[in-house]
C-alpha cells in the first residue's frame, strides 16, 4: 500500500513512478532479492537522532549507517540511532520499518549515502513490506532536497 502522503505527492508533481509488489520480508536485504532490484538501489530508511531531534539516514540495502560520518556531514554534536517507540507515532499508516524516505513530509532531515545518490533510480518501502516504489533519484532528490555524502560503512 503506497502511503497516501508519497502518492499525493508524486502525482500531483507528475512524477513517474511504478510500484513493485513482492513477497512480505522484513530486511532490506531480503526485499530487494524478493523484488528482483541490485541491493544498491534498494534504498533503506534508518531512523536516527541528530541532538534530539528526528531525522532520516538513508542507505543501499547492502550498507550500514556510520554515526560518525553522519554526525560530521550534519553537524550535530549528537547523533544515535532512534528506538522504534521514539519515531512510531509519527508514521502511523506505516508497518514498523517501513517508512518511506520522505522526511520532508515530516518536519524532518533527510541525509542520503552518496552511492545511492549515483545511482539513475532508487526504490523504497512507503508504508508496508509487500510493495516498493521505484523513481529516478533525479525526482526523489529535487522532491525531498536530501543532504548527500559518506555516510554508509561497506
Amino acid at each position: 500500500m503506497l502511503q497516501a502522503q508519497v502518492r499525493n505527492l508524486l502525482d500531483q508533481r507528475s512524477i513517474p513512478y511504478r510500484t513493485i509488489p513482492h513477497e512480505r520480508h522484513v530486511t532490506a536485504q531480503q526485499i530487494a532479492a524478493a523484488a528482483h532490484i541490485p541491493g544498491a538501489e534498494m534504498a533503506k530508511t534508518v531512523m536516527v537522532k541528530l541532538d534530539g531531534e528526528l531525522a532520516m539516514a538513508v542507505l543501499p540495502a547492502t550498507e550500514r549507517v556510520h554515526l560518525g560520518r553522519l554526525r560530521q556531514l550534519s553537524g550535530a554534536n549528537e547523533v544515535a540511532l532512534a528506538s522504534e517507540p521514539e519515531f512510531r507515532d509519527r508514521f502511523p499508516e506505516c508497518e514498523p520499518g517501513a517508512m518511506a524516505p520522505f522526511g520532508n513530509l515530516f518536519g524532518m532531515r533527510v541525509f542520503v549515502a552518496d552511492d545511492l545518490a549515483r545511482d539513475g533510480t532508487i526504490a523504497f518501502n512507503c508504508g508496508d513490506h509487500r510493495e516498493l516504489v521505484q523513481l529516478a533519484y533525479r525526482d526523489f532528490e529535487r522532491l525531498v532536497g536530501p543532504k548527500v555524502g559518506d555516510i554508509a560503512i561497506h
